[in-house]
């Protein structure tokens, strides 16, 4: 029996609309209390160069992370539906309301099996029509080389909102999880089976989690970018959040970079 049934929700804050993380609803839990990136603090200047807002005409609806100097990965379902031209990628700063350096995206790279089956393969490549400048706000983060241990540090940084339906803040957020090893994560989501080998889990306990607005931002790990945000229960109710995993996804990565058209 499946006891989770996925939904994409688009939620609107005031007048400014915010693409969700995707929320997946669990009738067996509706009544738990939300706890308030939730449970999280605001980040100290300079903690995340590599951290990337992606901004519409309302602003901030995702987030995503620089690797390269003029590409970023973020989540598919951030872009998959959305015109190049509508695609902005602001860097350089953790306050909203200051003004970040804007970059303009030539190309997009959504999986060519994203949401086949639903839920899975949810990661994309933007490519921006001129390089990055490296300065101490602005930073590449490295990809991953080896699987992590189960307990693992990472380290969830971006705008989201800090309850669901909450509005997002302006200040960049921070939060320490943990990372949770597949099949005790399988086992937490009640062996859902959107919860694919190309995802990893993280969990520390209720009130602490991702939320609508910081989908595809960066999960770092001992100095590598380990996860993008994807899909979970809202927000930070006690189950664990699934990412897309990077290193799963690598060869991807390193062949779309490289211009090879193929999936």
């Amino acid at each position: 029996m499946k006891f989770v049934l996925p939904v994409v929700i688009l939620l609107t804050v005031g007048s400014i609309p915010i693409d969700a993380k995707r929320i997946k609803t669990n009738p067996y839990n509706s009544t738990r209390k939300v706890g308030r990136v939730v449970g999280g603090v605001t980040a100290e200047e300079g903690l995340a160069p590599y951290q990337v807002s992606l901004q519409n005409f309302w602003g901030h609806y995702c987030g995503g992370a620089i690797i390269d100097k003029q590409w970023i990965l973020t989540a598919a379902h951030c872009v998959a539906r959305k015109e190049m031209e509508d695609i902005l990628v602001m860097t350089g700063t953790q306050d909203l309301e200051l003004p970040g350096v804007i970059y303009h995206v030539d190309e997009v790279h959504v999986h060519c099996n994203y949401d086949r089956p639903q839920m899975h393969n949810d990661i994309a490549l933007l490519h921006l029509n001129e390089s990055i400048v490296w300065n101490e706000k602005t930073q590449p983060v490295a990809l991953p080389t080896k699987p992590m241990e189960d307990g693992a540090d990472v380290l969830l940084t971006g705008w989201g909102a800090e309850e669901l339906w909450g509005e997002r803040p302006d200040l960049l957020k921070k939060v320490n999880l943990k990372y949770m090893e597949h099949d005790r994560c399988k086992e937490a989501l009640l062996y859902d089976p959107d919860l694919d080998i190309g995802h990893i889990c993280t969990f520390t306990k209720e009130g602490e989690g991702s939320c609508h607005g910081d989908s595809g931002g960066p999960l770092v790990s001992d100095g590598y970018l380990v996860g993008l945000v994807n899909w979970g229960q809202p927000c930070a109710i006690g189950f664990p959040d699934a990412h897309a995993s990077p290193l799963f996804y690598l060869n991807w990565i390193r062949s779309k970079m490289s211009g090879n058209k193929k999936c």
